[in-house]
C-alpha cells in the first residue's frame, strides 16, 4: 500500500524502469533465440526488439493512466467529503456512485440510505415541486441540459427545506449520457429571510404612515402613506428628526413624559397634534416602538401613525348632537345631569358645597303666541348668553327644555357659614341680568325670570331629587309673584350651621377622648366566647351618648373617619395588651372596623404595625374588619397591604359580605380568614326564602374557600338553629349579648365561662 504514493510521486521514473524491464526481457529472449537459431542475424532481430520495447512502453503507460484516474477519483471524493453542500453522482438507472457525508445535515438520511435506495433523492421532493423536478430529471437524462433548480424537500423528520439544485451531466467518449453530478445548496434560511423581507416590505406600504429612525431620532426611511399624510417627500425628511412635524400645541413636559415611557417600556402610544408641510395642524394617533438588538440595546425607533381628523370631527359632531342644545349650543339635560353627578362626587371628596339654580322665564308663552316661535327662539338664545356672563368658567349653564334653564355652581364656598349668602348673591345677579329688557327684531321686550335654588353636599341625594327640590323652590318663587328667587328649604342655613358645629365637636371629641369602646361578644356553635367586635360610642358633654349612626357618616364626609379608626385601633390594642396573661381572655380576638379612607392611606401598614408595637399586644389576637367597597378600588394594592399585615400575624374578616360587589374573582384572591354575613340577611333568614338561600350559599362558598363564617345580628333561637343547619359556626347578636362597656364585657365573659 505504501508503494502507490511513491509511484504517484515519481511517475516518469516508474515509466522508464518499466520500459527498461520490458526491453531487458526482450533482449534476453532474443539472445536465447540467437543461440537456438544461429542462422538469424541482427538484421532479423531488430524489428522484434523494437516491437517489444514499444509494447512494454504502451503497457506501462496504460497502467500509469489507470492509476492517475484512480488518484483523481480519490482526490474528488476527499474534496467533496469536506464540502458543506450536499453533493452526489448518480447513474441513469438511479443508482448512486457517490454521496457526500453532508447529505445527513441536509436531508436527514445517511450515505448508506442513498446507496441502498436508488432514486431516493426524487422521493424527497415536495409534492408541489415534483412536476418541475420530473421534467428536470427527464431533460438531464435524455438531453443532458445543465439545470439550476430551486425546490423543496421533505427531510427524514418531516421538515420542509429549500435546496438550490445545481446539476450537470456525465458522458462517455461517444457522448452518451452515463449519469448526472449534482450539488445541492441548503438555502432555507435565505428563502425565509427573503419571505420575511417581502412581507415586511408589503406591510411597510400600509395605509398608516410609518417612519423609521435611528437611536438618535434621525429619520432613515418613510413610506408612501407618510408622504401622503404629511405632504413631505421622502428626501425632504430623511436625515432630519420628527421635530419638523411638531405642531407647537404640546409643551416640553409632554415630550419628556413620552420619552420616559418609551425608555422604560419600549413603547408609547397616544394622540397628539402635528403640522403638515403646508402648515395645517391635524390630530393623529401615534405608536412608537423601540427596536432592540440581541443584547437588549435600542438600535432604531419605528413610528406608526394615522390621521384622525375625520374621526375627531365625527366625534365632535356626535358629542354636540348628544350633549348640546341645538338652539342655544348650551349643554342639554343629559350633559347637565352627568356634570351634576360629577360635582356631587367632588363635593363629597373635597368636603365642599354646590348650588343648583332652576330658572324659568316668566310669561314666555305670551311671546311665542304674539310674536311667533322665531322670536321666542331668539329670546332663548339671548337668555343663554346672559346666563354665561353671570357665572364662572367652572360653572355650568344648561337648557333643560322649553324656557327652563339650570345653572350649577360647583365648589361654591370654602366655609359653611356664608354658603347660603353666596348662592343667593349669584342668583340675584342672574335674576337682575335676566330681568333687563331684550331687543328682539328691533323691538324691546321685557321678560322676567323666577329662580328656585337648592344646595348640595356629597351624595346623600340623587340628581333627580335635587332637581325636584329646585322645581319646588321655583314653584314657591312663582307663587310669590315671580321675578324672584326662593331656596328649597329656608332652614338650610340652620342645618349647615349645625353641620359646622358637629365637625368642630368631632375634632374636640378626638382631642379630649370623648369616645368610648363597647364590645359585642362573638361566640362559636357551643356558645363559647371566641372574641368580640369593638364598637364606638360618643359620650358628648351636652348631648349625652351619641350612637354611631348619628356621627359616623358625617365623620366620613368631613374626612375625620381615618383619625377615629386609628384611635379605636390603638385603644383595642392597649386593651389586648392589658388582657395578656389573663386566662379568661386567652385566645380571644378583638375585631376592629377599618374604613376605606383609613385603609387606602399609603402609610396604613406602617401605621398599624407601629400601633401594635407601641401597645405591646399580640398581633394574632387582632382582627381587622374590612368592607368590600374599601377593597375594590385598587384590588392589587389592597392585597399587597393585607399580605404584609397577615405575615405579621394579623387576621382579616370581610365585613357586610353580600351587600357589596361580592365578586368571586377577587374574593378568592384576598388573604382573609373570615366572612361576616350582614345582619340584613340574617334578620329575614326565617321569613324570606330568598335570604335563606343567599345565606346558605354564602356559608357553602366560604367553606369551599376554606374560610370561617360568622353571622351578625342573630337575635332568635330560630335564626341560630337555621344558621347551624347551614354550617355557620360563628355568631354575634342580641341573642347572646348587646354591645357592652368594658366592665360589662369582662363580667359577661366571667359569667359565660362559669356556665360552661
Amino acid at each position: 500500500m505504501k508503494v502507490l504514493p511513491f509511484i504517484s510521486k515519481h511517475r516518469s521514473i516508474y515509466l522508464r524502469f518499466t520500459a527498461l524491464g520490458i526491453a531487458i526481457v526482450m533482449s534476453f529472449a532474443l539472445v536465447q533465440m540467437t543461440l537456438l537459431f544461429p542462422h538469424l542475424t541482427s538484421r532479423h532481430l531488430i524489428i522484434p526488439l523494437l516491437l517489444g520495447a514499444t509494447i512494454g512502453l504502451m503497457l506501462s503507460t496504460l497502467v500509469a493512466l489507470r492509476r492517475e484516474m484512480q488518484l483523481k477519483q480519490e482526490i474528488f471524493s476527499a474534496v467533496a467529503d469536506l464540502a458543506q453542500e450536499f453533493i452526489y453522482a448518480r447513474r441513469v438507472d438511479g443508482a448512486y456512485d457517490y454521496v457526500s457525508p453532508s447529505c445527513f445535515q441536509t436531508t436527514g438520511y445517511r450515505q448508506q440510505d442513498f446507496y441502498a435506495q436508488p432514486n431516493l433523492m426524487s422521493s424527497l421532493i415536495h409534492e408541489g415541486d415534483r412536476p418541475v423536478w420530473d421534467t428536470h430529471v427527464h431533460q438531464m437524462h435524455e438531453q443532458g441540459n445543465p439545470e439550476k433548480l430551486i425546490v423543496r424537500i421533505r427531510t427524514h423528520e418531516g421538515e420542509i427545506r429549500w435546496l438550490e439544485h445545481l446539476c450537470g451531466d456525465v458522458r462517455d467518449e461517444n457522448g452518451k449520457i452515463l449519469g448526472v453530478r449534482s450539488t445541492n445548496l441548503d438555502i432555507t434560511e435565505r428563502i425565509l429571510k427573503e419571505q420575511q423581507l417581502w412581507i415586511a416590505a408589503t406591510a411597510f406600504e400600509t395605509h398608516e404612515a410609518i417612519l423609521v429612525t435611528d437611536v438618535n431620532s434621525i429619520i432613515l426611511r418613510v413610506n408612501r402613506a407618510f408622504c401622503a399624510i404629511t405632504g413631505y417627500e421622502a428626501d425632504e425628511v430623511i436625515g432630519k428628526t420628527p421635530a419638523l412635524l411638531r405642531s407647537g400645541k404640546h409643551d416640553k413636559s409632554f415630550y419628556e413624559e413620552m420619552w420616559v415611557t418609551l425608555s422604560s417600556t419600549g413603547e408609547w402610544s397616544g394622540e397628539m397634534w402635528d403640522r403638515r408641510k403646508n402648515g395645517e395642524l391635524y390630530p393623529k394617533h401615534l405608536t412608537i416602538t423601540a427596536v432592540k438588538d440581541d443584547l437588549g440595546r435600542t438600535t432604531h425607533y419605528v413610528g406608526v401613525f394615522s390621521d384622525i381628523s375625520s374621526r375627531k370631527r365625527t366625534e365632535a359632531e356626535i358629542n354636540r348632537l348628544a350633549y348640546y342644545d341645538p338652539l342655544t349650543q348650551l349643554p342639554n339635560r343629559r350633559l347637565m345631569m352627568d356634570r351634576l353627578r360629577q360635582a356631587m362626587a367632588a363635593t363629597h371628596r373635597n368636603d365642599s358645597y354646590g348650588a343648583l339654580l332652576f330658572i324659568d322665564m316668566d310669561n314666555f308663552k305670551e311671546l311665542n303666541e304674539t310674536q311667533g316661535h322665531d322670536a321666542g327662539d331668539k329670546l332663548l338664545v339671548n337668555v343663554g348668553t346672559r346666563l354665561i356672563s353671570c357665572v364662572r368658567t367652572g360653572d355650568t349653564v344648561a337648557r333643560m327644555g322649553g324656557d327652563e334653564f339650570v345653572v350649577m355652581l360647583a365648589n361654591l364656598v370654602d366655609s359653611d357659614v356664608d354658603l347660603v349668602s353666596r348662592a343667593e348673591s349669584v342668583a340675584e345677579k342672574v335674576l337682575f341680568t335676566l330681568n333687563q329688557p331684550y331687543l328682539i327684531d328691533g323691538r324691546e321686550y321685557l321678560c322676567t325670570a323666577s329662580i328656585g335654588i337648592t344646595l348640595f353636599h356629597g351624595e346623600q341625594q340623587t340628581t333627580e331629587e335635587l332637581l325636584k327640590h329646585t322645581d319646588l323652590a321655583l314653584y314657591q318663587a312663582k307663587n310669590s309673584g315671580r321675578a324672584t328667587l326662593r331656596f328649597f328649604d329656608a332652614s338650610m342655613q340652620q342645618a349647615l350651621e349645625a353641620r359646622t358645629r358637629l365637625k368642630t365637636d368631632l375634632r374636640c371629641a378626638l382631642q379630649e377622648e370623648q369616645f368610648q369602646l363597647h364590645f359585642q361578644p362573638q361566640v362559636d356553635a357551643a356558645g363559647h366566647c371566641v372574641g368580640a367586635e369593638v364598637l364606638l360610642r360618643w359620650q358628648h358633654p351636652l348631648r349625652g351618648l351619641v350612637q354611631p349612626n348619628d356621627f359616623i357618616p358625617f365623620a366620613e364626609e368631613c374626612g375625620l373617619i381615618a383619625q377615629i379608626d386609628y384611635w379605636v385601633l390603638g385603644e383595642a390594642c392597649r386593651q389586648l395588651s392589658e388582657w395578656s396573661g389573663q386566662s379568661q381572655f386567652s385566645g380571644m380576638r378583638l375585631a376592629v372596623n377599618i374604613s376605606a379612607p383609613a385603609f387606602m392611606r399609603a402609610s396604613f401598614v406602617e401605621d398599624v404595625l407601629t400601633i401594635i408595637k407601641s401597645c405591646g399586644c399580640d398581633p394574632y389576637q387582632l382582627k381587622l374588619e374590612l368592607t368590600e367597597t374599601s377593597l375594590v378600588h385598587n384590588i392589587n394594592e389592597a392585597i399587597g397591604k393585607m399580605n404584609r399585615l397577615k405575615s405579621a400575624g394579623i387576621n382579616f374578616s370581610l365585613d357586610d359580605f353580600g351587600t357589596g360587589y361580592s365578586s368571586l374573582s377577587y374574593l378568592r384572591q384576598l388573604p382573609i380568614q373570615q366572612l361576616k354575613i350582614d345582619r340584613a340577611f340574617v334578620r329575614n333568614v326565617i321569613t324570606e326564602s330568598g335570604d335563606a338561600v343567599i345565606v346558605r350559599t354564602m356559608v357553602g362558598m366560604a367553606q369551599n374557600l376554606g374560610l370561617e363564617v360568622i353571622a351578625e345580628g342573630v337575635e332568635t333561637e330560630a335564626q341560630l338553629s337555621l344558621l347551624k343547619s347551614f354550617g355557620c359556626l360563628g355568631y354575634q347578636g342580641y341573642l347572646f349579648s348587646k354591645p357592652l362597656s368594658l366592665e360589662g364585657f369582662v363580667s359577661w365573659v366571667d359569667g359565660a365561662q362559669q356556665q360552661h
